[in-house]
């Protein structure tokens, strides 16, 4: 999908669908007064005829309208004068979409700057609605024999500035919007790869593609004999009983001096989630083809970061591993050693996440981080405390959460804090290793987050819970969360 701004009269602007907006009760919008005049009022009695309301959601479809140059012109309801809030702006270019997927047009301009919405910009509605046209037209096809015949025609999309000023701003967020969707979609394809193929030595060759493609990116993996050698008996106790070897995989992109400190995001990379000896039931399984969706938003963050050449270092980290029963696999009661030199009894095998994620939190404390975030599908709890709307958010340092907090809502990909109190730590006590990696049915979010704090006391950390949002089941599918998110909060970085 490409996209791109344009200035000057939308009456003459050559293009095979024209969008523009009508408030309730049939009031036109500014841009559709001057289209109006341009036909000699034929919009304006059209629409008095009551095929179009101007409720959110509602649209007509006109074609050849005199005086207009476009093929074709979209009117799309707005809704009430008031201002609208973010949801709202998002339905309004959703429901734009649907009604355009379904003409023959391959291109559009949009003329939906005008409602205003609560503290935000131009900029800000440029950049959210190429990220929703680029979510929404994206579809996962790799994996089909035949493919569809039938395939959305639309591939460019401008959309209208009132002037250079504007158009300036417009520009800027289609930049980052473009880097940011293609880091979404790098995630989504990585999420959506199925486990027979998407395994920790596919998400490392990816990885080091990745490299090959940016210059300004370098990716080192380490095998199971290196983390052998670091102590990482966490990690490798989650690939004991897979055929498929683990890995540690480190992507280092350089856009500052190397003396200035690194970024680090870390996501949790298991290709497959079985629950190893405490096997998970059948229902639902093959969801878990998705707990590398953390892993998947590494990559992606990676992609955009490099993208938008930010002047900063960055290093995305992936524990990869495949979680699966057999004579080799971790048992129920085993205790582990941790590269932090901290004991873990493994109550549970299907509490993996976090055991591949403690170590690699250890391991980048050798890179002197300014903060580190890392990002997992670590707990089914968190959907019965949020739902599946926000990403859970714990952080042991007040301004890096707010710093997080201003990313998402300038990038509309939400998250809500919980808390890490020590309280909860009691929880996680074991009577023969220094802690269990369960601490119970109460709480389990926030005891797994609890877990992670007890590896990250040596620099500024945040841990996103994204078992809610980093895939749906119905549809079926990986969302590419919280690319955005990451990416913000580094852009703000700069």
């Amino acid at each position: 999908m490409e996209f791109k701004s344009r200035t000057g009269q939308p009456t003459k602007a050559r293009t095979q669908c024209l969008v523009a907006g009508v408030y309730d009760k049939k009031v036109l919008s500014d841009i559709a007064k001057t289209l109006d005049k341009a036909s000699r009022g034929y919009i304006s009695r059209i629409i008095k005829k009551g095929d179009m309301t101007g409720k959110v959601g509602s649209g007509l479809l006109l074609h050849e309208v005199p005086g207009i140059a476009a093929d074709r012109l979209l009117l799309v309801g707005l809704g009430g004068k008031a201002a609208m809030d973010v949801g709202q702006y998002q339905n309004l270019i959703k429901s734009t979409i649907s009604k355009l997927k379904i003409t023959s047009a391959r291109n559009a301009l949009l003329c939906l700057s005008e409602p205003e919405i609560k503290g935000k910009d131009a900029r800000w509605k440029a950049r959210q609605t190429a990220e929703i046209f680029a979510h929404t037209m994206y579809s996962f096809t790799h994996m089909k024999g035949k493919q569809s015949a039938k395939k959305p025609t639309l591939n460019r999309v401008e959309m209208h500035a009132a002037n250079r000023t504007e158009q300036n701003a417009v520009n800027k967020a289609l930049l980052e919007a473009s880097a940011i969707a293609k880091g979404v979609t790098a995630a989504r394809n990585l999420g959506n790869t199925p486990s027979n193929i998407c395994t920790p030595a596919y998400m490392a060759r990816e990885s080091r593609k990745l490299a090959r493609d940016n210059k300004t990116i370098t990716t080192t993996v380490l095998e199971e004999k290196d983390m052998k050698r670091l102590g990482m008996g966490a990690l490798l106790s989650v690939g004991k009983g897979s055929a498929e070897p683990s890995k540690l995989i480190i992507m280092n992109y350089k856009g500052a001096p190397r003396s200035e400190q690194p970024y680090v995001i870390v996501g949790k990379g298991i290709s497959f989630d079985s629950g190893g000896i405490s096997l998970k039931a059948g229902a639902g399984m093959g969801d878990m083809i998705y707990d590398m969706c953390g892993a998947a938003s590494i990559l992606g963050t990676m992609s955009a970061v490099a993208e938008l050449n930010l002047p900063i270092n960055v290093i995305g980290v992936i524990p990869a591993a495949e979680n699966m029963p057999s004579g080799s696999a971790s048992k129920p009661g085993d205790i582990v050693k941790t590269m932090s030199g901290q004991t873990v009894e493994i109550l549970n095998t299907d509490a993996e996440g976090r055991l591949v994620l403690c170590d690699a939190l250890t391991y980048i404390g050798k890179f002197k981080p300014r903060t580190v975030i890392d990002v997992a599908t670590l707990t089914g709890a968190i959907k019965t405390a949020l739902g599946k709307y926000p990403t859970g958010l714990f952080a042991n340092d007040d301004d890096l959460a707010n710093d997080l907090q201003h990313a998402a809502d300038a990038s509309a990909d939400r998250i809500w804090r919980l808390p890490i109190w020590e309280d909860y730590q009691t929880q996680l006590k074991s009577q023969f290793a220094d802690m269990a990696n369960v601490g119970g049915r109460e709480a389990g979010s926030i005891t797994a987050a609890c877990f992670l704090a007890r590896f990250t006391k040596k620099y500024r950390w945040a841990h996103l819970d994204i078992a809610a949002t980093g895939f749906t089941s119905s549809p079926k599918g990986a969302t590419g969360r919280p690319v955005p998110l990451l990416t913000q909060y580094l852009i703000d970085r700069c």
